[in-house]
């Protein structure tokens, strides 16, 4: 009996990603609150892809916590190097501009201003009002701390797919 096309697809895929993990280029996180909905809820298993230069906007990374060094935070690159961003009135401002954010739920508060240096990123939670943890608590952050991009979900199967 010959082998299904797409059996033979899906076994050299995960070969594919089996040899990247164990080269250290991959890795799992679990969710394990509501911060990123509605792009990833509490409960999704997830796959991180390492990047090697600073993430761009709209990237959704993982971080390590500022305030808890045995933790990760995956949030959503916004600001990038040298850059202003500003909270006002619920919208987040990039130089002064409105930032366009189809990701965001919900307005974004409190209000605030911070000034990137070089090689920084602000970052948040798409849910504004449930993430806890994030840029407008402990400020930017070295992008060289965003070195995990969320690539892919792979549970539930019903949400499986590319991020």
């Amino acid at each position: 009996m010959k082998p299904k096309r797409g059996t033979l697809a899906a076994s050299l895929g995960l070969a594919v990603l089996a040899v990247a993990a164990v080269r250290g280029r991959i890795r799992r996180y679990a969710i394990a609150e509501g911060s990123m909905e509605p792009a990833l809820s509490s409960g999704d298993w997830t796959l991180a892809r390492h990047i090697r230069s600073a993430p761009i906007r709209g990237t959704i990374v993982v971080i390590p916590d500022p305030l808890d060094p045995n933790r990760d935070l995956v949030k959503r690159v916004v600001g990038l190097s040298r850059e202003r961003v500003t909270i006002t009135n619920g919208q987040v401002h990039i130089d002064g501009r409105v930032l366009a954010e189809p990701w965001a739920d919900g307005p974004t508060l409190p209000d605030g201003e911070w000034k990137l240096g070089t090689n920084e990123v602000f970052v948040l939670g798409d849910a504004r009002a449930r993430s806890t943890a994030d840029s407008r608590l402990f400020g930017p952050i070295p992008a060289s701390h965003a070195g995990w991009r969320i690539a892919a979900r792979y549970w539930p199967l019903r949400a499986l797919g590319r991020i």
